[in-house]
């Protein structure tokens, strides 16, 4: 054997014992003394999680697509940082949105009642408590490294489950279900349940699908919950105007606004882009290191992830000096009209793509009246031209909820190309680019960079923008910021929450 395959098999022998290269051999001595006189855990049993019955629901909802086929939804892994440090972990959204469960590893079973519903099995890490020496010795599981799992029993009684099982049990378990009914798996989150379910007879990625389009639709647990994300977001928006003043790093935007993500969530949705100055121009600037000047723009897009793991997406780009340049506050108040535009789109029955329709017609005809744009806005906008394009890329929505981008894997008819339905969640996020570089645009606008982003929910008459507390008028704005640095009430003045509320109105009567 040569000494790197003899590296390789050491590492391996570690790593499936739960150590490193650093740890020391444990002597039998260590272990009977380790076993030895633990106080009983305290507690009586689980209490199920207060929305059990939601996720219940919901694995019935998914039980009745598919009539008679087993189904297969990991949560995935931890994943290495460096070496033998991990990330720390995130559940599959799949999976949470089933079950609730957030531990790593694990994986819902779903088998055929007989009764045209389905079984629910959960396969979860057992809890040996005090009476195995992995508690101690395994650094990767061990409770006295990495904390407490809740166990077999107790998993079953906090998830309200069918059925519960450890997973050591796994395995067997999906080699039985070859040769069996129709299996279905949700791929890519477990190599080792990938590598034991055959490929399917029937088609995996339908049941990708089927899990992202019943998540198109939000009941009202996950309405609240992105509502609460929201009011965090905006909370960690305000910290970041506070620091503004003293601040000189768009890493110290970055980080104060991730101190209120890790106190009142989970983590950041995304990575946070905290974009000064021309770098606002880089649509996904995530590197933060550049430097905050009197006088430019800070956009920053960043939300809060709960513990509920819903994550609010929201931008407001802000002057770093408080007060916006004539310039900018033109570039800034054409997208806050595009994305008024858009909002008026948003109601049951419109395409999802009529409120990017309304806000690139608003922004083009912008372009147009700024002499940016020399031709007509319907040259501009034919889609054998999309002229308007090399200064504003995206797209204004996508839908939101346990992921950023939410639903990615669901039918671009039931999804781009469909409709709005009461219950969608989706961003409403027009903006415009001035790349400093660009010939085409007047030197006094180069390198302004502007976004505007909330969130909304389409209801049964219009639309609920969620994150309407944050102000985004170019006057509210700096009375925001004037406001914050003078430890005043965060609210808009009277009259301007009053017209924001007839605005509201309207659209929802759109």
């Amino acid at each position: 054997m040569t000494y790197l395959n003899e590296k390789a098999r050491e590492k391996a022998e570690l790593e499936a014992a739960g150590q490193t290269s650093h740890d020391t051999a444990t002597p039998p001595a260590l272990v009977q003394f380790m076993l030895q006189r633990w106080k009983p855990r305290a507690g009586g049993a689980q209490k199920p999680i207060a929305e059990h019955a939601v996720f219940r629901a919901r694995r019935r909802a998914l039980s009745a697509l598919f009539p008679g086929e087993a189904l297969v939804i990991p949560t995935g892994h931890e994943k290495v940082r460096a070496n033998d440090t991990h990330y720390r972990f995130r559940p599959g959204s799949d999976f949470y949105y089933l079950t609730g469960n957030v531990e790593p590893d694990c994986v819902l079973a779903m088998l055929p009642d007989g009764r045209g519903g389905h079984r629910d099995i959960l396969f979860v890490e057992p809890n040996p408590g005090r009476s195995d020496p992995t508690f101690f010795t395994d650094r990767n599981k061990g409770e006295l490294w990495v904390g407490p799992r809740l166990g077999v029993a107790e998993s079953q009684l906090r998830f309200a489950v069918d059925e519960c099982r450890g997973l050591p049990d796994l395995a067997d378990f999906l080699r039985g279900l070859n040769g069996g009914p129709s299996v279905r798996v949700l791929r890519d989150f477990s190599p080792a349940v990938d590598a034991a379910v055959a490929a399917a007879q029937v088609d995996d990625k339908a049941l990708a699908t089927a899990l992202s389009e019943l998540r198109l639709l939000k009941d009202a647990l996950e309405v609240k919950e992105l509502l609460r994300v929201v009011q965090s977001t905006q909370r960690g928006f305000e910290d970041v105007i506070v620091a503004l003043p003293a601040a000189r790093s768009e890493r110290e935007v970055e980080g104060r606004f991730y101190l209120r993500a890790r106190v009142e969530g989970n983590d950041v949705g995304y990575g946070t882009i905290a974009a000064s100055s021309h770098h606002a121009c880089t649509l996904h600037w995530t590197r933060n290191d550049g430097e905050l000047r009197p006088g430019t723009l800070l956009l920053l897009d960043a939300g809060v992830e709960g513990n509920s793991l819903y994550t609010a997406d929201i931008t407001r780009t802000i002057p770093v000096s408080g007060r916006f340049s004539p310039e900018q506050r033109e570039v800034y108040t054409l997208v806050h009209r595009a994305q008024a535009a858009a909002f008026a789109e948003v109601r049951p029955g419109r395409d999802f793509l009529d409120p990017n329709r309304a806000a690139m017609r608003v922004l083009t005809q912008g372009l147009c009246e700024m002499g940016i744009l020399r031709c007509s806005p319907e040259e501009a906008l034919d889609e054998k031209n999309q002229f308007y394009k090399r200064y504003t890329l995206h797209n204004v929505s996508h839908m939101l909820g346990l992921d950023v981008h939410d639903c990615a894997q669901a039918r671009k008819e039931a999804y781009k190309f469909g409709k709005l339905k009461p219950g969608m969640v989706l961003t409403v996020e027009p903006g415009l680019y001035f790349q400093p570089d660009d010939l085409t645009v007047p030197a006094r606008y180069r390198g302004i960079g502007v976004r505007i982003e909330d969130d909304v929910v389409v209801t049964e008459r219009g639309m609920k923008n969620l994150s309407s507390s944050i102000p985004s008028e170019p006057d509210d704005v700096e009375a925001w910021m004037r406001d914050l640095w003078k430890g005043k009430s965060t609210k808009a003045p009277k009259a301007r929450r009053g017209a924001a509320k007839v605005r509201s109105k309207a659209r929802r009567r759109v």
